[in-house]
């Protein structure tokens, strides 16, 4: 097929082009080239900015568009406006972030946001895209999504931290649930899919605890676990959401890793083993040299801080 990919450079867009281009698809690129303008040779780029117009690609048609970049209602209506008529099949990554209630298990036909946050902003997005595309749209809702090339660092924390070894500080409680998807497993699931609707694409859940002794066991490097409770953690002013990563402590979001991905893992989503997103991912870190100076969302600095004074 000849798909053409919006985006395409970051993360969840590069992971998409390298399984469209493994499956032995032609794939168009339509982006800024301000990100690895170099990265896909064997695809081919236009350049343009969306948020404007796609006036580039006026004239041109495709068998199916995946959206990867779409954060504003207003510019994905352009991008829906251009492409209607001229491509069978509208792919757009959404964000379980769009349910009103993240207090109890998020499940397709929950209500959603409509407000300008950033879930309320990618529900208007989905409306547009539904409205559209109708059957002939996918929306996928994955929640953390983790592996190489991650540039929000809150995954590749753990793997990193734990290959550091020695006093770890773990927030919470060790059965508080953690919920992922690799990129990759979710790139390659848009590209070969066939299904249609809303669906969460999302991981198995599994306790926090489980996943920091898998990071502990790929690393092969002695680490204490100091589980500090959240209590402790709130009372010492850390963010409740962003705090820690991986750690979330807002009531209101207490089911966020709960999120029911039944409906996509039917329709193919297949979740690799979590020993691999971890392995994978520490590579890669360790390859680029560790996170860019001041990314880090929890330096060691800060976590000795805590330890010393908490636990």
């Amino acid at each position: 097929m000849h798909l053409l990919v919006l985006g395409g450079t970051r993360f969840a867009g590069r992971a998409v082009v390298e399984a469209a281009l493994a499956a032995g698809h032609d794939v168009t690129l339509f982006h800024r080239g301000l990100t690895n303008p170099g990265l896909f040779p064997q695809a081919e780029s236009v350049f343009g900015d969306r948020t404007a117009d796609l006036a580039a690609l006026a004239g041109r048609s495709f068998d199916a568009v995946l959206d990867v970049a779409g954060y504003h209602p207003d510019v994905v209506a352009k991008s829906v406006g251009a492409l209607a008529g001229r491509t069978a099949r509208y792919v757009f990554i959404s964000s379980a972030s769009v349910y009103a209630d993240q207090s109890v298990p998020p499940v397709e036909g929950a209500p959603t946001l409509s407000d300008d946050s950033y879930g309320g902003r990618k529900a208007a997005c989905e409306r547009v895209v539904l409205d559209g595309f109708g059957d002939r749209a996918l929306i996928a809702r994955p929640g953390l999504i983790a592996g190489p090339y991650d540039p929000t660092e809150r995954f590749p924390h753990w793997p990193r931290r734990l290959a550091r070894g020695g006093r770890v500080l773990a927030p919470g409680d060790p059965a508080d649930p953690a919920q992922f998807i690799d990129v990759r497993d979710l790139a390659r699931w848009l590209v070969t899919t066939e299904a249609s609707g809303v669906m969460n694409a999302v991981g198995e859940t599994m306790p926090m605890a489980a996943l920091l002794d898998v990071c502990r066991a790929v690393a092969g490097v002695p680490a204490e676990l100091v589980w500090v409770p959240t209590s402790e953690l709130l009372g010492a002013g850390l963010d409740p959401w962003m705090g820690v990563p991986l750690w979330i402590a807002d009531p209101e979001w207490s089911a966020a890793n709960l999120v029911d991905g039944s409906r996509a893992r039917a329709a193919g989503l297949t979740p690799r083993p979590v020993t691999e997103t971890v392995a994978d991912t520490l590579a890669w870190d360790r390859a680029r040299g560790g996170p860019v100076a001041g990314t880090d969302p929890f330096p060691p600095e800060r976590e000795a801080e805590l330890l010393a004074r908490l636990w």
